[in-house]
Parts: structure tokens; C-alpha cells; sequence
């Protein structure tokens, strides 16, 4: 038996698999205030009754930490940057308070300029007075040697609550990417921690035989406790769980667009060919890329609990959630307000519905069911736009799905498969705004968990070896130790692998034996003056994702 839970912003869903079936679903609102009282009620729900000795895994996803970035709730963040020579640091400065300071690292990882501690140390007295307990450092080339990252965090107060260092996140150069990265690890950090915690406290009190995991933005999961230091692999762990789970309610060969409708945003993603589309760079997040390897979607800031305005005459929708509709007692209208008015949902107080969409009536001159059907076809509208947009985007560069590139593949969607609780009540003006067949599958509501339940553990680490210098890096894993001028590619190669069967036995020993994967190599001779001085060697490996595959819907 497999257990999936996905929190969202409104809603939180989990569902039983057993024997490739879906045996149960279940859904209650998300306590904002109490995560671990969301989680209790789902998963008791889910397993009444279950011996815990029988569940073999329980897979988590969450939208908490893409909800808080696309709506701005977020802790403070310091940055602390050093940047070196060649870079305006200027554009890089995305934190509360931010820091340029002295020192760098060259392209080959050698100590360059050194640090200075008086700067460090006023920059830690700032910050202290300011009171931000969230930090970023990074530096440019840290990846190849992190000892000035390090050298920073050591110089400052013990005490604050989480720092995030660059060299940890990924193994790949991009200096504005890993800021921008960096910063977002540490901004979601404490909303992270919080729902980890009510998952910990959860599994801890049934005593449940494993340890969970919570899906990345990749397709695959992790273990919780190591997500734990980087919750920015979690951000569209939301996105591809709606991925995954379309996939499993409904198989295609179609190119298709992906949409899951939930309370505080719409994602938006692609298939070609039914193969999910992949952002090898690393995906793009309320305007910050990222080296965040991901299923490709966009998270649009309309979802059916967003808050509804009429500003200068215009309707606006989102992108904030002021609370739930105002059937249920919400502060302000939303399109769940709409549906009720119109009668295409039996929820709540339907007065109260009706006196908000009334009211924003009023102010634009419509009548009350005039406006409810308005604000749908706004709503849809909006939605379509941007898939648009992102398609003419998508299109206008050679397409990544998470098999292979396709050169000038351009993406025709054939249908769109939406999920998610409006997405029934939702299909026929999404049709008539798409103009393309809309396949709303059984279980649309939950289909998050299932995607959550059916995925399975991955994970990557880059290798850097430079031969003149006889030094092999791992910056995911911390690791930097001592080559022979005559180490290779076959040789980089192979400990790369070597190192990530390592870490997936620690993180994730149940899947030891999955399928491993290169994905990128590349070593290339460096010349000093006429005469070649050694090699510069990186490989870059995963473990392939994979989804457990379902045998039928619910029974």
C-alpha cells in the first residue's frame, strides 16, 4: 500500500493505493494555522482501520512554499554576496538586506583575492539589529571551492535559524541563478519547516515503519529529513505532483496542455507527445531563475479562492487569497463565489455568495448572475492567455521533455486535461477559451496525492575534477578530495556513479537498485601558454524518475 498527501493553499487531499488501485481519497481544508491538525485529519482519515505495518510508503507534496512565493509571504532574507571582479552585483540584490563583499574565487577554484572579516562582521551587526534570522551566501566559482562560503558563515553569529550556502544546491555554474536560488531556500525555509514538522510529529505519534518523503520539482521524492536544509527542491513539488498525477488519470501520446485549477493558483504544463516537458536550465519562479531542475510549469496567481476586486472600472482576480469564499465565511469574494451564485456548486451560505458577486455587480453596472459568469469567463480567459503565452514561448527554442530534446519540435496541443477541485464545474468555458477538447478524468479533485503516491525517489550530484590542480569536487555533497594528474573522463565517470548509488542508498535505501543515467559530460584541455597544463572534467548524473503505474481508478 502507497499513501499520497498533497497540501495545498485551500485544500489538502490523500489517497490510499493498494494493489495499483486507488482504494481511497480523501479532503479537508488547509489550516494555515495548524499544519499538523491538516495532516492528522487526511491521513487518519486515510488510514482507518490500516495496519501501519502495511504501508509501504507515504509520498508527500505541497504547494505551501510556490503559494508563498507567488503571493509574497515569505521571511526576510540577508544576502551575503561575493561576486568578484567582472559583475554588477547591482541586479543580484533580491534580499531584505544585502551585502557585496570583498574577496573571490577564480574559474579554477583558487583563492583569488582574500575575504575581509571587518566587512563580515559589520554586515553580521546589521543584520542582528534588523532582526532577519533567515540567510543566503554565495559566492562566484564556489562550486569549485566553497571555502570562502564557508569562511563567511563561520564569521558570523551563531543563532540565526537557517543559512543557506551556494555551493550546496547544485553543481552547475550560474552565479545569478545560484543567488537567486539561494534566496528562495532560505525566503520558504520556515513555512517549509513548519509542515515538515507536522509530518514528523504525525509519523512519530502512528509510529509508521519508514521514514516519509515529499516530492521535488523533478518528478521524483526525497527523503523528508534531507529536504529539510534545501526546501527550495520542494517549491514546485505542488506543480509536478498535478503533472504526475494527470499523467496517471490520463495516459496520452497527445501533445497536451496540464492544468491544475486549486484554491490560490492555476499551474500550468505541457506534454509532447505525452511526454512531460523538462527546464534543463532550471525553472523560472515569480521572476527569479532558478537552478531548481523541474518539470517544466508556470504557476499563474488565479485560483478559485482568489480574491476579487473591481479597480478604475476593471474586474482584477487574484493573485492574493484573503480566505476561503464568502460562503464559507471568507472576507471576500472569489470565483468559488461565482459557481455558487451560478449554482454549479452546492457549498456554504449561497446568500453570502450572492451578496458579494452583487456588490462587485454594482460597481461595474451587471446584474448579479450577469457578473458570477463574468468572473468565469475572466477567470478562463486569463488562464488561456498565459498558456498561450508560454507555448509561443516554448515553441521559439528547442523543446526539452525529460526523455530528449526535440530540435524543432513545435508543440500543437491536441487537448487539454485539467484537474483539481473546480476543474469539472470549470470545462465548458475552458473549452470555449481554448477552443480544444477538455478531458476532466475521474478523480480530477485528488489528483495531486495520486501523482504524490505514485512517485518515486531521484536524485543528482555533479562532478568537477581539474588535473593540474588534483582536485575532484562534489559541491552537493560537500566532498573535495585529492586526484592523480592522469584521472579522466572514463574515471570522473565512473566515481560519479560511484557516489550517487552512495547517496541514494542514504537517502532513499529502498530504491538502492534504480536505474542511474549521465546526463551531461564534458572535459576539455587547459592551456598556459603554448602548452597544455591538464584537464577540466565534469559529469553530471541522476537517477532516472520513474512512476509507479496505476491498474484502474477507485473500485
Amino acid at each position: 500500500m502507497f499513501v499520497g498527501l498533497d497540501m495545498g493553499g485551500t485544500h489538502t487531499d490523500a489517497v490510499l493505493v493498494a494493489g495499483g488501485r486507488i482504494q481511497r481519497h480523501y479532503k479537508t481544508n488547509t489550516d494555515q494555522a495548524d499544519y499538523f491538525g491538516t495532516v492528522t485529519r487526511a491521513l487518519e482519515a486515510i488510514l482507518a482501520g490500516i495496519n501501519p505495518s502495511s504501508i509501504k510508503r507515504l509520498n508527500l507534496s505541497t504547494t505551501i512554499c510556490t503559494n508563498a512565493i507567488v503571493t509574497g509571504r515569505t521571511s526576510p532574507v540577508g544576502l551575503l554576496l561575493e561576486p568578484g571582479p567582472g559583475l554588477n552585483p547591482a541586479i543580484l540584490t533580491c534580499g531584505q538586506k544585502n551585502f557585496i563583499l570583498s574577496g573571490s574565487i577564480d574559474h579554477r577554484g583558487r583563492p583569488a583575492s582574500p575575504l575581509v572579516e571587518a566587512e563580515i562582521k559589520a554586515a553580521d551587526r546589521e543584520l542582528q539589529q534588523a532582526g532577519i534570522r533567515h540567510l543566503a551566501i554565495v559566492g562566484k566559482f564556489s562550486t569549485r571551492n566553497p571555502e570562502h562560503e564557508l569562511g563567511i558563515k563561520e564569521a558570523l553569529s551563531p543563532g540565526y535559524d537557517f543559512i543557506t550556502t551556494g555551493h550546496r544546491l547544485s553543481g552547475r555554474l550560474n552565479f545569478p541563478r545560484r543567488v537567486f536560488t539561494a534566496y528562495l531556500n532560505s525566503a520558504v525555509a520556515a513555512t517549509y519547516s513548519s509542515f515538515a514538522a507536522a509530518i514528523k510529529t504525525f509519523t512519530a505519534k502512528k509510529k509508521l515503519p519508514f521514514a516519509p518523503d515529499i516530492l521535488k520539482a523533478d518528478g521524483g521524492t526525497l527523503s523528508l529529513e534531507a529536504s529539510l536544509s534545501l526546501p527550495v527542491e520542494t517549491i514546485l513539488s505542488g506543480p509536478a505532483a498535478s503533472i504526475m498525477g494527470a499523467l496517471a488519470l490520463v495516459p496520452t501520446s497527445q501533445d497536451a496542455i496540464i492544468l491544475d485549477i486549486g484554491g490560490t493558483t492555476t499551474d500550468i504544463a505541457f506534454l509532447a507527445g505525452g511526454v512531460p516537458l523538462y527546464e534543463p536550465q532550471g525553472i523560472n519562479l515569480a521572476g527569479y531563475p532558478t537552478l531548481v531542475r523541474a518539470l517544466f510549469s508556470y504557476s499563474l496567481g488565479l485560483g478559485g479562492d482568489s480574491c476579487l476586486r473591481v479597480k478604475e472600472g476593471r474586474l482584477t482576480i487574484g493573485p492574493d487569497r484573503q480566505g476561503p469564499a464568502r460562503a464559507l465565511g471568507g472576507p471576500a469574494a472569489t470565483p468559488t463565489d461565482a459557481l455558487i451564485t451560478l449554482g454549479r456548486l452546492d457549498l456554504g451560505d449561497t446568500a453570502a455568495s450572492r451578496q458579494g458577486i452583487a456588490e462587485l455587480g454594482d460597481k461595474l453596472g451587471l446584474s448579479t448572475l450577469n457578473m458570477a459568469a463574468a468572473i468565469l469567463q475572466q477567470m478562463v480567459g486569463e488562464i488561456a492567455r498565459q498558456s498561450r503565452a508560454l507555448l509561443a514561448k516554448i515553441n521559439s527554442r528547442p523543446v526539452y521533455t525529460v526523455r530528449e530534446v526535440l530540435a524543432g519540435k513545435q508543440l500543437q496541443p491536441a487537448q487539454v486535461i485539467v484537474i483539481g477541485a473546480p476543474a469539472p464545474v470549470l470545462a465548458d468555458e475552458l473549452e470555449a477559451a481554448f477552443g480544444l477538447p477538455v478531458t476532466v478524468p475521474n478523480l480530477a479533485g485528488v489528483a495531486n496525492a495520486i501523482g504524490a503516491a505514485l512517485s518515486q525517489p531521484t536524485t543528482e550530484l555533479t562532478l568537477l575534477a581539474d588535473t593540474a590542480q588534483e582536485v575532484l569536487t562534489v559541491p552537493e555533497e560537500g566532498i573535495r578530495e585529492k586526484i592523480p594528474a592522469s584521472f579522466n573522463l572514463d574515471r570522473a565517470r565512473n566515481r560519479a556513479l560511484e557516489l550517487l548509488r552512495e547517496r541514494l542508498v542514504r537517502l532513499a535505501p529502498e530504491v538502492a537498485g534504480s536505474e542511474l543515467e549521465v546526463v551531461e559530460e564534458q572535459s576539455f584541455n587547459m592551456v598556459s601558454g603554448f602548452y597544455t597544463t591538464g584537464k577540466n572534467i565534469r559529469v553530471k548524473v541522476q537517477v532516472k524518475p520513474r512512476v509507479t503505474p496505476l491498474k484502474g481508478d477507485a473500485e
